[in-house]
């Protein structure tokens, strides 16, 4: 099936579609057929709570991987604090409710016909769909930085099979005595804004049991970050002048990087030697979504703020990171939580329910500064006739103060975010 471009996205492909599907989970009383791309945060919880909400609506949810490697909790592999199997997930509890797991990749959709092209050559008919299929790297957007280059340099910011973490946990298992990390972060918008400081955090706390004389520098296209003055708190308690952050203002733009030499080449010219590089490059919404023209110029996606039913057709709706969302932050928790809105907008006129009126989204969002160290911020969005809106008073961040004062807080804000995550794979996985 060829490629739809934005211009012709509305226009018939022609070739007849075969229908994949499981006959026995299929039923003779299915209300409709809801298709489901992508099985991450988005994708994952989409479909168990299809499951149990809508028991005879058939659910296919469609995943290129046998399983699921969380982004959220990678940085701790990091650290020493988790192990890859910890993090990676089992689609087996989605079929044990009935979903039918297809692993294979999107590879087109046709909203006239209504089907889904995959990879194999099989084809998916759906009445509804939801797509939630994450970020796209922009290779090039960094010059010298290609897909070959994440050997040297990996950026380890797509769970994948967990190769690229693991890797970059290697590299820092070998580097030498007092040598150099090296982090280059994106501008906005990128998955997970507070990731990047959490990874520094927990590569730290790995070197300061293991190579307290490395140094870290922090390389990054913003003069600003989330949570930025509780993560500064946690290196100068923790982790003193191991750090060095290098704002945008400071020549901390990485434009280029010469993975032969190892080298990060800055805006202004200057060029940094580092032992162990993490590139964590511009990004865009996944290639499923732009060549199909659900994206805009933009490279993400605009959708409607009640229903996350895409500008650019009817009948599909996108989740998760791919989508225009702001002030809401591309991350797992709004994943989650914005799914259940679009599955009961994607099938309100399957079942005979009405969509949600009035929803609301939840974000939270932890991270891991040390041992025994959590921050978090928390926000409550809603939607809008313009898109949507943070309710003002409805969240916030942890407190500031010196450690001494505040241990015990940090502490329990540690273990809310280990009980956080085992929740929420529960709600994808189980």
């Amino acid at each position: 099936m060829t490629t739809l471009t934005r211009r012709s996205f509305g226009a018939l492909i022609g070739a007849s579609a075969t229908t994949l599907a499981t006959p026995g989970l299929l039923r003779a009383n299915s209300t409709g057929r809801l298709v489901i791309i992508g099985g991450g945060f988005g994708g994952a919880s989409a479909a168990r709570f299809a499951r149990i909400n809508y028991p005879d609506v058939d659910v296919t949810l469609v995943e290129p991987y046998p399983t699921f490697v969380t982004c959220p909790y990678g940085n701790l592999i990091l650290g020493g604090k988790r192990t890859l199997p910890q993090i990676t997930h089992s689609y087996d509890g989605l079929r044990a409710r009935g979903v039918n797991v297809v692993q294979d990749r999107a590879a087109d959709i046709d909203p006239d016909a209504r089907t889904v092209a995959l990879e194999s050559g099989a084809s998916l008919q759906y009445d509804k769909l939801i797509v939630s299929p994450g970020i796209g790297l922009r290779w090039g957007a960094i010059d010298g930085y290609d897909q070959a280059a994440t050997e040297v340099f990996p950026h380890a910011w797509m769970g994948g099979d967990g190769s690229q973490i693991t890797n970059l946990r290697a590299q820092l298992e070998a580097l030498p005595e007092g040598g150099v990390v090296g982090l280059a972060i994106p501008e906005n918008p990128f998955r997970c804004p507070p990731g990047p400081y959490e990874r520094i955090s927990m590569i730290a706390h790995y070197l300061k049991q293991t190579n307290p004389t490395a140094k870290i520098l922090a390389f990054d296209s913003k003069e600003g970050f989330s949570k930025q003055g509780l993560f500064e708190d946690v290196w100068a308690e923790l982790y003193g002048d191991m750090i060095e952050w290098i704002p945008a203002n400071q020549d901390g733009r990485i434009v280029a990087v010469d993975v032969q030499n190892k080298l990060f080449i800055s805006e202004f010219g200057e060029e940094h030697r580092v032992d162990v590089g993490n590139v964590i490059p511009p990004q865009t919404s996944a290639a499923i979504v732009r060549d199909t023209g659900l994206a805009n110029d933009t490279g993400w996606v605009p959708v409607n703020s009640r229903t996350f039913e895409a500008d650019a057709a009817r009948d599909i709706h996108v989740i998760g990171d791919a989508t225009i969302a702001g002030p809401m932050p591309k991350s797992g928790y709004i994943a989650n939580s914005t799914s259940k809105t679009a599955v009961s907008a994607a099938l309100a006129d399957l079942t005979g329910g009405s969509a949600p009126s009035d929803p609301v989204y939840f974000n939270t969002c932890y991270s891991h500064g040390g041992e025994d160290y959590g921050i978090s911020v928390v926000a409550v969005f809603r939607a809008t006739d313009d898109g949507f809106e943070a309710t003002p008073d409805s969240g916030g961040l942890s407190p500031r103060g010196p450690l001494s004062e505040l241990a015990e807080n940090r502490r329990l804000e540690a273990r809310y975010a280990d009980a956080w995550y085992d929740s929420i794979t529960r709600d994808m996985f189980s």
